[in-house]
């Protein structure tokens, strides 16, 4: 169960407790005092970005792993993700470069520096709808390319410490697997239902969807319970099967059309259906897969825009969530948005 922070950025006194956040998940994540200090300053750009330009937003910060079952610790990184529904950013290009600056008085090493020092950076934006950032800080700044990425971001309800939410995804040979867990109601306690099927997903992510499901459900007995939908792609097969229980909602998109893909009604760890239907769908390279916990508002829609839909997974995910929430729709409970994406080997930093 991994804390979870979500500061609002309104004002100056805020940009140290976004710095002080992304110090506190380094040292969760034992990264060393080399890699704090990056991502103290990556934290410290961006939440000064959302007063200079974005007009105020959010910072989100969480700690995420990569989907290896070797077992053994995993190396986690902290992921910095800054959500605005400003004017939007004129010229990305300029604006990454190193030594760029729109203050004569700053010495322009804004986001052109975050990109360098990130193990991972993407930005979207788009003019009068605002900015998406990300950047990822880990022990490793050239992780390895997989057949598929995934990537989420994962907001706790009134910026509790805990979310009750939860995303992983765990490969085991050719298969990679994407869960997305909502432990019923909030807080501590769900948090530890969404948090026990992260840890049996890691232990069952070579058995097909059906199987996993079924061994969710006898870990999560001790707990509360929990919606759950799980994706696995085999990339050999170029085939996704998905399968859920509970309220999580899923987006497939498949030559340009999205189709829902439906879950079944239970609760894993306390009301698990007789049989969980298995739903088998192809998977191309422009494929993209989002599911999504019912803090989001009901009507969210999933993204369209070509230039969006090729980036990071979680800047893909952090939009989906801004976008589907407003000052006059907040999220309503613990929120989580995943995404399963084909591997582009185009870096995020010459998309920029």
């Amino acid at each position: 169960m991994s804390r979870v922070w979500d500061i609002p950025v309104h004002d100056s006194t805020r940009v140290r407790d976004v710095r002080v956040a992304a110090e506190a998940a380094c040292r969760d994540a034992h990264l060393d005092t080399r890699r704090t200090d990056d991502a103290a300053l990556v934290a410290t750009e961006l939440a000064t970005n959302l007063l200079k330009h974005g007009g105020g937003g959010r910072v989100v910060v969480n700690l995420v792993e990569p989907p290896d079952t070797h077992g053994g610790a995993r190396a986690v990184a902290v992921q910095l993700l800054s959500l605005d529904h400003g004017p939007g950013i004129p010229d990305v290009a300029a604006a990454v470069r190193d030594g760029f600056t729109t203050t004569p008085s700053s010495l322009g090493a804004g986001l052109g520096t975050c990109r360098r020092i990130s193990s991972a950076f993407d930005l979207y934006s788009v003019r009068g709808r605002g900015t998406v950032v990300l950047a990822r800080i880990g022990s490793d700044t050239h992780p390895r390319p997989t057949a598929a990425r995934a990537g989420g971001i994962n907001i706790p309800l009134a910026h509790a410490e805990h979310s009750g939410d939860a995303w992983a995804w765990s490969r085991s040979g050719p298969l990679l697997t994407l869960l997305l867990a909502d432990g019923l109601g909030h807080g501590t306690k769900a948090a530890q239902a969404s948090s026990a099927a992260m840890a049996e997903l890691h232990r069952t992510a070579h058995l097909p969807p059906a199987d996993i499901l079924r061994r969710l459900d006898t870990a999560l007995r001790p707990t509360r319970g929990a919606a759950v939908a799980l994706a696995q792609l085999d990339s050999g097969a170029g085939t996704l099967r998905f399968a859920g229980v509970g309220n999580i909602a899923a987006r497939l998109r498949t030559d340009g059309v999205w189709q829902p893909l439906v879950s079944h009604p239970g609760i894993v760890g306390a009301a698990f259906p007789a049989t969980v239907p298995v739903v088998r769908q192809p998977w191309s390279a422009d494929s993209l897969l989002v599911l999504a916990s019912d803090g989001l508002p009901g009507r969210w829609t999933p993204p369209d825009d070509p230039h969006l839909l090729t980036r990071d997974p979680a800047l893909i995910a952090a939009a989906v969530l801004r976008d589907a929430g407003s000052a006059a729709s907040p999220l309503r409970d613990d929120t989580s948005v995943a995404v399963l994406a084909p591997e582009r080997r185009t870096e995020a930093h010459d998309r920029l």
